[in-house]
This record gives structure tokens, C-alpha cells and sequence, in this order.
């Protein structure tokens, strides 16, 4: 049952209207539409499983308020995190019947959880539904290439300053981030230990390109545009 597990998971059901936050999410409107029409908001404690990894992918998801990650756990207990996700952005479209990471809350969330097969009973007779549904899921493949390509051929320096740049880009704000989530979080997104994290703020610090304004808030540099 969809409300015991949420609830074993320390999330609680929420009688919320989304329409009162559609304004402030970067969504496609057939999308926020069908979302808003078939989905229940829940709440996530920090560090709550939204889903585990090779659960049944019934439920499609998305961030209303907070931030989720997706990771997956690998038998000698290193940990990649796939993404983070922010207000707006939808998770849990798996293209197999279970799916192949967990989702996790990184601090408290709100999120919409709509059944997977009301979502494709809804496009099947949507075409702008369909098309946009399609749109989302380009863009995850075109955030998935990219951070293959960082992963495979950039430094530490470039992976950390294209992850504070990509942030900002997502969150709207261009040169200041807000970073809910740890370093070790950012580390194990970026493939690189936590020290390597901190010694590399430390180094952009010093050098000029970054002005950490506390624990959680980086001003960035703008990006330089190539010759």
C-alpha cells in the first residue's frame, strides 16, 4: 500500500493544493496539469527513502519544495549519486518495471506522487501530455550524457565548478548557489573523495573563483565563454 510504505519511510500525507506552487515550478504546463490533476503531495523527512532501489516503478514523482537525490549502492558500499533533483523536477520515470537506483529525500520535501499508469493512461489520449512527457525525459538524457562526459574526462576542479555552475543554471540564480546537500553528497556525485571536495573549494576560494557565504551558500563566478 502506497500510504503504509510512505508512512514506514517517515513521509505523511498531505491534503495540499499544488496549484498555489505551479507558478514557481519549471515544469511544462500539460505536465503540472496532469500532475496537479492525479497526484497526492507527501512529505519526506530528511534522508527518508522516497523509493528503494529495484522497487516495483509504480509511482512517477516530483519536487514540490526541497530536494531528492537518486543513488545507487554498490555491493562494497561506495555510492554513486545520479542527480539531485530540485523544485519542479520530475523522478521515478523508469523505463523497466522496477527501478535501478533509489530516490532519497536530502532535506525535508514535499512531493507529488502520481500512479505511473494514471500518467500513461492520461498522454495515451494527450498528445501535448505525450510530447512533453518526451521533452522531460531528452532532457534527463541530455543531463545524463553530460555528467558522463565530467565523470570521464574533467578534473576535480572542472567537475566541482561545472556542478556549482549547473546548480545555479537550474535553481534560477545565476551566480549564487544554495547547496542543501554535503559534500559528501557532491563527492559522491562527482566521483571524487569529500576531501578532494573540500580541498578543491578551498583552492577555487583562494584563487578568486568561488566566495563561500557560510556552510551552504557559494557565490560563483561567471562562466567564461570560449575564444
Amino acid at each position: 500500500m502506497l500510504q503504509s510504505k510512505f508512512s514506514s519511510a517517515s513521509a505523511h500525507l498531505q491534503s495540499v493544493g499544488v496549484s498555489a506552487v505551479a507558478s514557481s515550478i519549471r515544469v511544462e504546463d500539460p505536465i503540472q496539469a496532469a500532475l496537479s490533476k492525479l497526484g497526492t503531495v507527501v512529505s519526506f523527512e530528511r534522508n527518508a527513502e522516497v523509493f528503494a532501489d529495484e522497487e516495483p516503478a509504480e509511482y512517477v514523482y516530483q519536487v514540490i519544495r526541497g530536494t531528492a537525490r537518486t543513488s545507487k549502492l554498490l555491493e562494497d558500499g561506495r555510492r554513486q549519486v545520479s542527480a539531485f533533483h530540485y523544485p519542479g523536477d520530475i523522478f521515478g520515470l523508469a523505463p523497466l518495471e522496477t527501478h535501478g537506483f533509489s530516490a532519497e529525500a536530502v532535506t525535508s520535501c514535499k512531493v507529488l506522487v502520481v500512479k505511473r499508469s494514471a500518467l500513461e493512461a492520461a498522454a495515451a489520449h494527450d498528445a501535448a501530455l505525450a510530447s512533453a512527457l518526451w521533452m522531460t525525459t531528452a532532457h534527463d538524457l541530455q543531463r545524463v550524457n553530460e555528467h558522463m562526459v565530467l565523470l570521464g574526462r574533467k578534473c576535480a576542479t572542472e567537475r566541482l565548478l561545472d556542478f556549482l555552475h549547473s546548480t545555479a543554471d537550474r535553481m534560477q540564480t545565476p551566480s549564487l548557489v544554495d547547496i542543501p546537500m554535503s559534500r559528501q553528497d557532491i563527492a559522491d556525485h562527482l566521483g571524487l573523495t569529500i576531501e578532494t571536495v573540500s580541498r578543491t573549494m578551498t583552492r577555487l576560494q583562494e584563487a578568486g573563483v568561488i566566495a563561500l557565504e557560510g556552510s551552504r551558500r557559494v557565490r560563483v563566478a561567471e562562466r567564461r565563454c570560449a575564444a
